[in-house]
């Protein structure tokens, strides 16, 4: 047996809406859609942990992923001070390559290998 058509989301959200609101039984909304008694009980698991999200703030994210953007923006700013101070270590001590750029050999020209 193949797997059934996917509903448009207006007729999923249209079916979950009248099921929590008492209207149809899970089993009658997956009658009436074609689907199995699952199907319609995971729409509504979704719709609630969307409804969840959304009302949780910062953009809908789940706390897990506030969580790891804020570790991450930490860990990058230690990375910029890091990288400052190498740079300035670098100059104090004249051996900084971002201020020279690599010098050519005589008589060479770029593509051609030299012995």
């Amino acid at each position: 047996m193949g797997r059934p058509p996917v509903l448009p989301v207006d007729k999923k959200l249209g079916l979950v809406v009248r099921v929590m609101s008492g209207e149809l039984t899970a089993a009658e909304a997956a009658r009436e859609a074609g689907v199995s008694e699952q199907s319609v009980s995971n729409w509504r698991r979704q719709f609630i942990e969307g409804g969840r999200n959304g009302l949780a703030g910062d953009g809908g994210r789940h706390a897990e992923e506030a969580s790891r953007m804020a570790e991450l923006a930490q860990e990058n700013a230690m990375l910029k001070t890091t990288i400052g101070e190498l740079y300035m270590e670098l100059r104090k001590y004249g051996r900084s390559t971002a201020v020279r750029p690599p010098q050519r050999r005589e008589g060479t020209r770029p593509g051609r290998l030299v012995n």
